[in-house]
């Protein structure tokens, strides 16, 4: 429960980076509502750095990594992942609720009587984290203090002391889909289910396939990147965005990668491979060494057609 802010706001397909798409924000909303149900509810992944591992299911690591993307889209640091992280596991357990005490709605179960938003705004997952971190900057020294006073301040919750229960685990997401903990998160899902029609996927105009042009779209409306070039391959699109081999260009191919693999129930992603490996879905939910992978800072998410 929140009270008042703060403040307010197989033909494949190979996927290197991401492009700003406008209304994309809707494809976020679909995927993420409610969350019981939801693809991946029975998959697992599995998050490690600094000696501590930790899981979700698929679908609530898919939410996680929509509130580190908006973080790192903002241009806020790690540490504003972690609180947005473990306030959203002890608020929702990482779901876009359509219920809650009183009128409390969506991943931060924040209340429309309160001034968060409409209730269609609050269960919109990139308003609602929007939100939640337009609230957390205006805390001052909240990269000093301990998470659960910083998230405290935001959420104005009446269990007080209840989001250190998960700074731990936040910790680890955070690192790993900041990019800052490199090939730190794997996933475990079923095999993308085939179209049956035997068809090759139709390319658009922009060079996509369909469920290209989701997994952009989504990157877009999560991560908020810019940068596109694509071409016609083996039947679908190549589509090219290299964040550069410096330090923070492989920082940053890093969380597209570990985004990829985090969300990647929901998108038909197949195979990620950044800086030397390659997570692939039908293997062992690992990442392992790949002499074809990309080098440093460039990423390839490979979607079936």
């Amino acid at each position: 429960m929140t009270s008042a802010p703060v403040r307010r706001r197989r033909a494949l397909v190979a996927v290197v980076g991401v492009v700003a798409v406008a209304a994309a924000g809707a494809l976020a909303v679909d995927a993420l509502r409610d969350g019981r149900g939801l693809p991946g509810s029975d998959s697992r992944c599995t998050a490690t750095a600094g000696g501590e591992s930790h899981g979700f299911t698929a679908d609530r690591t898919a939410v996680a990594a929509l509130v580190a993307a908006r973080a790192q889209a903002r241009g806020l640091p790690p540490r504003a992942a972690t609180i947005g992280i473990a306030t959203a596991i002890q608020e929702s357990g990482l779901r876009n609720l359509d219920h809650g005490d009183r009128d409390s709605l969506g991943i931060f179960q924040q209340r429309p009587s309160q001034g968060w938003g409409t209730p269609a705004q609050v269960t919109d997952p990139v308003y609602a984290t929007d939100a939640f971190y337009d609230g957390l900057v205006e805390v001052e020294g909240y990269t000093e203090i301990e998470v659960n006073d910083a998230a405290q301040e935001v959420q104005r919750s009446g269990f007080p002391t209840a989001y250190a229960d998960h700074e731990g685990e936040a910790r680890v997401f955070a690192s790993a889909l900041t990019g800052h903990s490199p090939a730190a998160l794997v996933c475990r899902l079923p095999a993308v289910e085939e179209t049956g029609d035997g068809l090759l996927p139709v390319v658009g105009d922009d060079g996509l396939t369909p469920r290209a042009r989701e997994v952009v779209e989504r990157a877009a409306a999560e991560l908020g990147e810019e940068g596109l070039a694509a071409r016609p391959d083996a039947g679908g699109v190549v589509v090219v965005r290299d964040h550069g081999a410096d330090e923070e260009g492989v920082r940053a191919g890093w969380a597209l990668a570990q985004w990829a693999v985090a969300t990647a129930v929901g998108t038909d992603v197949v195979e990620v491979a950044t800086d030397g490996r390659r997570w692939s879905r039908d293997g062992d939910a690992a990442w392992v060494a790949d002499a074809d992978a990309p080098g440093p800072g460039a990423v390839e998410v490979v979607v079936a057609g």
